[in-house]
């Protein structure tokens, strides 16, 4: 078994835009995720854009959960408190498990940027099958907060004392250190 440090595992991950009113050209929150992604020596597995449909949200994410080539989603949009805001509805029975840690830490940081409208957002994260999919809110900085703040960190190899990469498909002979100094 090989040490977390010895490995900087460039991940496939998958983005996807939940918009009834976003395409290609004013998807500025998917654009600004790509570009962090690929900054951080990702690889950017698929793109989509899909209506704020449960069903429609459902079958995307459920086919990169069941491919071996998606290791991590980034959703995002959908997570406010709209009729149209249905990620978290949609997605979270994909879960095996729930991170809530995401969901909190991230409205902890986000906190010191928008203030109590942070209550808000019902950002959420999960595994399933060996992938994490991490639900954000849709503005461009949301989800500049999100990467830069927690989600990169995460998806990094070497970030101690434990990251998400172990838990990965193609993660599984890392080892999460201990807290505990040696």
């Amino acid at each position: 078994m090989s040490s977390i440090a010895e490995h900087l595992m460039p991940l496939n991950i998958a983005v996807l835009t939940v918009s009834d009113t976003r395409n290609e050209e004013t998807d500025s929150s998917g654009k600004t995720l790509v570009e962090r992604l690929s900054q951080a020596g990702h690889k950017l597995a698929e793109k989509a854009i899909v209506k704020d449909d449960v069903y429609q949200l459902r079958a995307i994410v459920s086919k990169w959960i069941a491919s071996d080539d998606v290791q991590v989603v980034l959703a995002t949009g959908g997570t406010g408190f709209t009729a149209r805001d249905n990620t978290p509805e949609a997605l979270a029975p994909l879960f095996d498990k729930s991170v809530e840690g995401f969901g909190e830490v991230f409205r902890q940081v986000s906190l010191d940027e928008i203030g109590t409208s942070t209550i808000q957002s019902r950002a959420l994260a999960g595994m399933a099958n060996g992938t994490v999919i991490f639900c954000m809110p849709g503005s461009t900085n949301a989800c500049k907060t999100a990467w830069d703040k927690v989600i990169a960190q995460q998806l990094d190899a070497s970030h101690r004392p434990c990251n998400f990469v172990q838990h990965l498909k193609g993660g599984k002979d890392l080892i999460c250190q201990s807290r505990e100094p040696k």
